[in-house]
């Protein structure tokens, strides 16, 4: 062989075994394939080890097998037909693109310019008051946590009876944020009512654009939720869209505030 291939330099080249030469070459005369070829098919296909794969990514440059697909797929413009989840169950891999799905969709669920209004109002707010029950208060209590830490005034509350008499004394200057993710919640939905007639603004962060909560809030944040539950029995549907768009409002609230950016 007269050059190293994808421009390795000659002095590492030449550190190479002959397996892993043999490696490289097969690597060199199957490029198309490999784009979207699985480690283990790889191993098959070229008759060498898993072992020898990761070990030749390493010595040309890569982290490993994973990385070096990732920047074949770059150069050569290749589509990721999702290929590199060929080595999981087929079980897992469903639940991995049901995930992969609903952050997608969320995120192209939401509007810039809706986001920069709501960072504006939380901005404004004298006070911001966090509503939610069950499984949306772990999200709830984080927003509020992160808006503390950045000196905005901040309650989080999910008994229902509190949530009523809460509702019921906001000032006009207050801002109430509603998670939810059907957006159906009986005290949720009459806190909003009695927040309207205070003309206090509601935002609520859902997956259902015609629940009440949406029907009555100022602003609606949507999430995208699968229909599907591995927890059929139980109401403990995924909350990962809601974190999701929680998590962007309040990065966003950073970057607009001039604070530094939490992880």
């Amino acid at each position: 062989m007269n050059k190293p291939l994808f421009d390795i330099p000659y002095n590492t080249y030449s550190l190479l075994s002959e397996t892993e030469r043999y490696l490289l070459e097969y690597i060199h005369q199957n490029i198309e394939e490999i784009a979207t070829m699985s480690i283990v098919k790889l191993s098959e296909r070229a008759n060498v080890s898993t072992a020898t794969i990761v070990r030749l990514m390493k010595k040309i440059g890569y982290n490993g097998y994973t990385s070096f697909k990732y920047r074949l797929k770059q150069d050569k413009k290749m589509a990721d037909t999702g290929d590199w989840l060929g080595d999981i169950d087929e079980d897992i891999k469903r639940v991995i693109k049901k995930n992969e799905e609903e952050v997608l969709k969320t995120t192209q669920l939401q509007s810039i310019g809706q986001i920069e209004d709501a960072v504006q109002k939380m901005y404004d707010a004298e006070k911001i008051f966090i509503f939610s029950r069950g499984f949306s208060e772990m999200i709830a209590k984080e927003m509020m946590v992160k808006l503390q830490t950045l000196d905005k005034i901040c309650e989080t509350h999910e008994d229902p009876n509190i949530i009523r008499i809460k509702s019921r004394n906001l000032k006009k200057n207050d801002l109430a944020i509603f998670v939810s993710l059907n957006g159906e919640t009986s005290e949720l939905v009459e806190a909003c009512q009695n927040l309207n007639i205070k003309q206090v603004t509601t935002i609520t962060l859902t997956t259902r654009i015609d629940s009440s909560l949406s029907k009555l809030s100022d602003m609606t944040l949507l999430g995208y939720k699968v229909d599907h539950s591995l927890f059929q029995e139980y109401e403990v549907r995924s909350r990962l869209s809601l974190n999701v768009i929680a998590r962007i409002l309040l990065d966003a609230y950073v970057i607009r505030t001039n604070k530094k950016t939490f992880q």
